[in-house]
């Protein structure tokens, strides 16, 4: 696997510990968006692109994610304590889309995105800068028939 792109949108949000948004291309084939680069206590770290976990309301099927307290159709009460727990007994409220599966991959692209916006940063810094649009028309996939 070659990471042959990497375009970081940069968020102007100081009080915030989201700094990004990017996109990476694999193998100039394959494009991941929606990941994000977040301050963390250590440095920064790269989060995979994910959606919130959900279940359905046992009196109406209406779909609520798992920290809804009441059914967003029909009103009901929704018991609490839903979601499973992950090994660290803490409750998993979202399902990754794309993700690593080893710790070499995680890194490699841990690195490759951290570095890409570290130089989008410095360039941030020039007075000609122009942001990084993430979703340009020429990403476009034709439809396949």
């Amino acid at each position: 696997m070659e990471i042959t792109e990497v375009r970081v949108k940069l968020i102007d949000n100081k009080d915030d510990r989201l700094k990004a948004f990017c996109s990476m291309t694999i193998d100039k084939e394959f494009v991941i968006r929606d990941i994000k680069i977040i301050e963390g206590t250590s440095g920064y770290f790269v989060a995979m692109p994910s959606r919130k976990m959900s279940d359905h309301c046992e009196k109406c099927g209406g779909k609520n994610h798992l920290r809804a307290k009441f059914c967003n159709n029909c009103g009901a009460s929704l018991p609490q304590e839903r979601a499973k727990k992950d090994f660290k007994g803490r409750m998993k409220l979202h399902a990754d889309i794309a993700h690593p599966i080893n710790a070499d991959c995680r890194k490699r692209i841990q690195n490759a995105v951290i570095n890409a916006f570290k130089e989008e940063m410095e360039k941030s810094k020039q007075p000609d800068y122009k942001p990084v649009e993430l979703e340009e028309p020429d990403d476009e996939v034709p439809e396949i028939v």
